[in-house]
């Protein structure tokens, strides 16, 4: 079958790189369509043999848009659309129906108790998503969290499939080689312990947190190493700066080469208030890192010695981490059960096979007219 994805951007991100592994993985022809920023990501997938088309939208309510993209559908002669992220799912399940696809498909990754996709969610923002889902056929909730979520946003419960993000433990293995050499890059001894923090940096992580937990605890032989970028880095090299350990918290910026970055790491450190998954956390463990994290989705229900949740406060966080870093090293192995149940061979068959039951589903949609072509606005911030 042809499926088109349709994604707002392709910069470096969870939604966006879970596409990408996807991608790679699937036994269907896919194309991809992003609103804009065709990024870092579009390159890979490009590399990979993937058409990436860029609409290049430059505002949130450009509703020409809609007609670009039902016209690309239609000439496509897709079976299935599958939209990722709200903005793309607005426009491209909209258009889709407009175009006739007999299954249009949508992902929710990062519906969280306050926010989507660091969105306040406001009932402008819930009643603009709803009318968008309505154009769908199936939604994609990432964790049984989201499931529930969407129900409770009013999402009809037979509409959802439970399928979650995926991790490519063979790329995430530990490595030895990779470990020496990314410390190499950052400066950072052999006999150095590194407290590791890998992810976006936003509010939600409460990085800050952690490097207030850690300080006491850092030194010449012990440093935190934050891989990641975004809107909170300034106000968290602050922190470091408050607290008096500058000189041993490293920020790194973003990078892609996860598996080596996490070899570098002695654990990881999550402490995020709100999550729908907790991707990075089960990477960490698909590298053999211990875990401390305050909440994770995708670990419910997993019994390991390997990962520890605990409290969201200064005091209880550091007194763990102290802990964890005088406990005894163990062999840096995968946890089977995590890789039976999030390796992305049966994620992407899964998904396979929801294209497959819905695209069979009888007739396409009845086309209905299309939206004029002058610019006009969409409601909600779409």
């Amino acid at each position: 079958m042809k499926v088109l994805h349709i994604i707002t951007g392709l910069g470096i991100g969870g939604a966006e790189l879970q596409l990408e592994l996807l991608l790679r993985h699937t036994r269907h022809e896919p194309d991809v369509v992003t609103l804009y920023n065709a990024g870092p990501v579009a390159d890979t997938i490009a590399a990979h043999g993937v058409r990436v088309r860029d609409l290049g939208m430059t505002r949130n309510t450009e509703v020409w848009a809609l007609r670009r993209l039902q016209r690309i559908i239609r000439e496509g002669h897709y079976d299935v659309v599958h939209t990722h992220l709200y903005r793309s799912q607005v426009y491209g399940n909209v258009a889709a129906r407009l175009a006739g696809v007999a299954a249009i498909v949508t992902t929710e990754h990062s519906i969280g108790e306050t926010h989507i996709e660091r969105r306040p969610m406001s009932r402008p923002v819930r009643a603009l998503y709803l009318a968008a889902e309505r154009c769908s056929h199936g939604t994609i909730a990432v964790s049984d969290v989201v499931h529930d979520r969407l129900v409770g946003w009013g999402v009809p419960e037979r509409k959802i499939t439970v399928i979650p993000n995926a991790v490519d433990f063979a790329a995430v293995a530990f490595d030895p080689a990779a470990r020496v050499q990314v410390r190499m890059q950052l400066g950072i001894g052999p006999n150095v312990q590194i407290i590791g923090v890998l992810g976006r940096l936003d509010p939600n992580k409460r990085v800050d947190l952690v490097i207030r937990a850690a300080a006491p605890l850092l030194g010449e032989r012990r440093r935190l190493l934050v891989v990641g970028d975004g809107e909170e880095r300034q106000r968290l090299e602050q922190t470091a700066r408050d607290a008096g350990v500058a000189d041993h918290v490293l920020f790194a910026g973003a990078r892609r080469d996860v598996g080596a970055v996490l070899s570098s790491f002695d654990m990881l450190v999550a402490a995020s208030a709100q999550e729908t998954f907790g991707l990075a956390m089960l990477e960490a463990l698909g590298n053999g890192l211990p875990l401390l994290y305050t909440t994770c989705p995708a670990l419910d229900g997993v019994v390991t010695d390997r990962a520890r949740q605990v409290a969201g406060e200064e005091i209880v966080l550091r007194r763990e981490l102290s802990a964890q870093l005088d406990a005894p090293l163990h062999p840096r192995m995968p946890i089977p059960e995590l890789c039976e149940r999030y390796g992305i061979e049966g994620v992407a068959a899964r998904i396979d096979s929801l294209y497959e039951r819905l695209a069979p589903r009888g007739p396409a949609l009845e086309r209905v007219d299309e939206p004029e072509s002058r610019p006009g606005n969409l409601s909600a911030s779409a």
